[in-house]
């Protein structure tokens, strides 16, 4: 068992189902809706612990009855809720996602205390920082608190794991603080400049973030996930052929698993695969929590 900090953002998801999204002005009519425990930050976090790591969330959540959920999911999730700050000065983060018959979403994100984590929070956890295995990082909190928690954690010789989402231009002198960076393909096209329609764009998008970020994972969905270790060659994981239900939390279940394996000394590429597995898996309507993955299921689909 290794030691997962999370250091992010905790939102109360409202999921919508509906045939398609609307447009701009367009209402549509719905077929179901529910209320799932999220943020990146709460959902890798989670994944994490689910996967076998002793993990530890660093945040905030309201004084409001958003943040007492959020603060069950994780205690549910096994996951420790000892420096997550009560901030009765604003409400608790939410999302509203909006679920389209082919399983894709997208989303609208109101952050709330999220934006008020700071160098308070990291004053605080900064000894279980110190002492982790894995630091993961995500966009959703003030990015002066993302590069100063990773900074913190180089200090203490422990792995950065940034998950560069939402994406958001990073000046080079922050992605050389990250150890391992995990992006999409607007997020490899944001932070790299260069398109990424075709395997071979993504591998020239992934090489030049080499340059900054010792290992860089792009994750591409149906086309698998394609990883840039600096100075060797490229590798790929093919996706698995399953059912699509939906996608929305597949990245945070493929960062939480990929952290709790590498926080448990598994090489890099068993570690991508287990995590690619756990992401399939979730797309599958198992969700980043509270049902997810179990470590079982992801074993069986590998074959293992």
């Amino acid at each position: 068992m290794g030691t997962v900090v999370v250091v992010g953002s905790l939102h109360l998801d409202v999921l919508v189902h509906a045939p398609d999204r609307p447009r701009k002005g367009e209402t549509l009519a719905g077929t179901a809706w529910g209320l799932q425990a999220g943020g990146k930050g709460g959902n890798q976090a989670v994944n994490a612990a689910r996967h076998g790591a002793q993990t530890f969330m660093v945040g905030r959540v309201g004084d409001d009855d958003f943040g007492v959920k959020l603060l069950d999911a994780l205690k549910q999730g096994g996951v420790s809720t000892a420096y997550v700050q009560l901030d009765p000065t604003a409400n608790s983060g939410m999302s509203v996602a909006m679920i389209d018959r082919e399983g894709d979403y997208g989303a609208i994100i109101v952050s709330g205390v999220n934006q008020h984590i700071g160098a308070e929070d990291l004053a605080g956890a900064g000894e279980i920082i110190a002492a982790a295995d894995c630091l993961v990082l995500q966009y959703e909190i003030p990015l002066s608190s993302v590069w100063a928690a990773a900074r913190l954690a180089r200090e203490h010789d422990v792995r950065v794991i940034l998950n560069a989402a939402p994406a958001y231009p990073t000046p080079p002198e922050d992605l050389a603080l990250v150890d391992l960076l995990v992006v999409n393909e607007i997020e490899a096209q944001m932070l790299s400049g260069l398109p990424v329609d075709t395997p071979e764009q993504v591998a020239a998008a992934a090489q030049q973030l080499n340059a900054l970020v010792p290992v860089v994972i792009v994750t591409l969905g149906g086309r698998g996930v394609t990883v840039a270790v600096r100075g060797e060659p490229l590798q790929h994981r093919e996706s698995h052929r399953i059912t699509l239900v939906d996608t929305h939390g597949a990245g945070d279940s493929f960062i939480g698993a990929l952290a709790a394996r590498l926080a448990a000394g598994a090489a890099l590429m068993d570690a991508v695969t287990y995590a690619n597995a756990a992401a399939a898996l979730t797309c599958m309507g198992r969700g980043p929590q509270p049902a997810g993955v179990t470590p079982e299921a992801v074993r069986k689909l590998l074959g293992v």
